[in-house]
C-alpha cells in the first residue's frame, strides 16, 4: 500500500463522519423551521421572534465549513469544533420548537415537552461559548499554543460539565418555559449554583482564548501569521457590525417580511465560518491586505453614499415639497446624484485608506507617478537608468538592484 493510499484511507472514515454530522444537522434545523411555522407567534421565553429562523439558517455554515476542513484535514480540531457548534445550535433549536409546541402550541399533543426545553437549555451555551473559547485557543492549528496552554482545554471541558449538570440538576423551573418545573427526578441546589456560576465563567473564558491566540500571533511567522489575520479581521467585522446592526434595527424596513437588520445579521453570522474556512484551507488564494483595504474602502463608501442619499432626499423633499407634491422627483434626483458621485468618492476614499494604513503602497505609487512623469521630458538613457533603478529600489525594497542595457552595436 502507497503513501497516498494510506494518507487516503486515513481520511476516509473522519470525511464521511463530517459530512454524516453535516446531514443531522439540515435534518433537525429542517425540523426546527417547519415547527417554528406551526408555532407562529407561539415562541419560548427569550425567544427573538423571526430572528430564530434566520439565525438556524445562518448557523449552518458553521457545519458546512467544518465538514470541509474535516474532509481535507481530519486531525485539524477546527473542522471537528465547528460541527459541534452547528450540531449543538441544531439540536437545541429543534428541542425549543418542540417544547414550545408541546407546552404551549398545543399543551398534551407531544410527549416529553419538559425534557425537550430542559436539555436545550443544557446544550445552546456550551455548543456556542465552549467551541468559541477552543477554537481561539487552538486556531490554526488544531493544538494550543504551547504545552503550558493545555489546562485551558482542560477547564473549558470542566466549566461544561459543570454547566450541562447544573442545568439539569437545577430545582427551579425551566429558562425557556418558565411555568414548567425541572421534569428530572433528582435536582440538587448546590449543583444548580455551580452551573450558575460556571456560565459566566464560560464567558470569562473567550477573553483567555483570544489571549492564546494573540500569542500565537505574537510568535508566528508565514503562513501561520497570515492565517491568524483572518482571525483578527473576523473579530473587526464583528465589532463594527454592532452600530450597523443597532442602526438598521431603527430603520422600519422588511424584505419578504424579514426585517433588514436580521438578514444582515444571518448574512454576518455565515461570513465568520466562511472566513476561517478561507484561513485554514485557501489563505494562499487571497491576501488578507487586499481583503483589509476593500473591506475599508467600500465599508466607507456604503456609509457615505449612504448619508449622501438620504440627506438629499429630505433635503429636497422639504425644498421641493410644494412644487412636486411626492412626486418622487426628490428621489430620482438624488439617485442620479449618488451614481454621480460613486467615482469620485471612491477613489477619494481609496486614496485616503491607502495613505493612512498602507503607506508603503501609498508611497511606491507615488513613486512611480513620479517617474512617470520624469519619462515624458527626460531624453538622457543614462539617467533614466538611474532613476529606475531609485524607482524599484523605493517602491520593491530589494536587497539589490542592477540594470543591464544592451550596447547599440549589439
Amino acid at each position: 500500500m502507497t503513501d497516498r493510499v494510506r494518507a487516503a484511507a486515513r481520511l476516509a472514515w473522519p470525511a464521511w463522519a463530517a459530512w454524516a454530522l453535516w446531514g443531522l444537522c439540515v435534518m433537525l434545523t429542517a425540523v426546527a423551521l417547519v415547527l417554528f411555522v406551526i408555532n407562529g407567534d407561539t415562541r419560548p421565553a427569550d425567544s427573538y421572534g423571526s430572528l430564530d429562523a434566520v439565525i438556524d439558517i445562518g448557523v449552518l455554515g458553521f457545519p458546512t465549513v467544518g465538514a470541509a476542513i474535516v474532509a481535507r484535514q481530519g486531525d485539524n480540531a477546527i473542522g471537528w469544533l465547528l460541527l459541534a457548534t452547528g450540531l449543538g445550535n441544531a439540536v437545541s433549536q429543534a428541542l425549543l420548537e418542540y417544547g414550545a409546541y408541546s407546552l404551549l402550541r398545543a399543551p398534551g399533543t407531544g410527549p416529553g415537552g419538559a425534557w425537550a426545553g430542559l436539555v436545550a437549555d443544557a446544550v445552546i451555551w456550551p455548543s456556542v461559548a465552549g467551541t468559541s473559547i477552543l477554537m481561539f485557543a487552538l486556531f490554526p492549528t488544531g493544538h494550543v499554543p504551547s504545552r503550558r496552554w493545555r489546562w485551558l482545554v482542560w477547564a473549558v471541558a470542566v466549566d461544561v460539565a459543570a454547566y450541562v449538570a447544573g442545568t439539569l440538576l437545577d430545582p427551579r423551573e425551566l429558562h425557556y418555559f418558565p411555568t414548567v418545573p425541572n421534569p428530572f427526578p433528582a435536582t440538587s441546589p448546590v449543583m444548580a449554583a455551580v452551573g450558575r456560576v460556571a456560565a459566566p465563567a464560560l464567558g470569562f473564558g473567550l477573553l483567555l482564548g483570544m489571549a492564546a491566540l494573540a500569542l500565537r500571533f505574537r510568535r508566528a511567522r508565514g503562513v501561520e501569521r497570515l492565517q491568524i489575520s483572518w482571525m483578527f479581521y473576523i473579530a473587526a467585522m464583528l465589532f463594527v457590525s454592532i452600530p450597523i446592526t443597532t442602526a438598521l434595527s431603527s430603520v422600519n424596513f422588511q424584505i419578504g417580511d424579514i426585517p433588514v437588520d436580521e438578514l444582515f445579521y444571518a448574512g454576518l453570522l455565515m461570513t465568520v465560518p466562511l472566513a476561517i474556512g478561507m484561513a485554514i484551507l485557501r489563505y494562499h488564494l487571497y491576501d488578507i491586505d487586499v481583503v483589509i483595504n476593500r473591506t475599508l474602502v467600500y465599508g466607507a463608501l456604503s456609509v457615505t453614499l449612504a448619508a449622501a442619499y438620504v440627506g438629499s432626499v429630505l433635503l429636497l423633499q422639504s425644498v421641493l415639497s410644494p412644487v412636486t407634491r411626492g412626486s418622487g422627483v426628490a428621489v430620482a434626483v438624488s439617485t442620479l446624484l449618488v451614481a454621480g458621485l460613486f467615482r469620485p468618492v471612491r477613489s477619494r476614499i481609496q486614496a485616503v485608506v491607502d495613505r493612512r494604513f498602507f503607506r508603503r503602497r501609498y508611497d511606491a505609487a507615488r513613486t512611480l507617478e513620479a517617474f512617470g512623469t520624469r519619462l515624458r521630458d527626460q531624453l538622457d538613457v543614462d539617467a533614466l537608468g538611474n532613476d529606475l533603478q531609485a524607482v524599484i529600489a523605493d517602491a520593491m525594497q530589494p536587497t539589490h538592484v542592477s540594470l543591464w542595457v544592451r550596447g547599440s552595436g549589439r
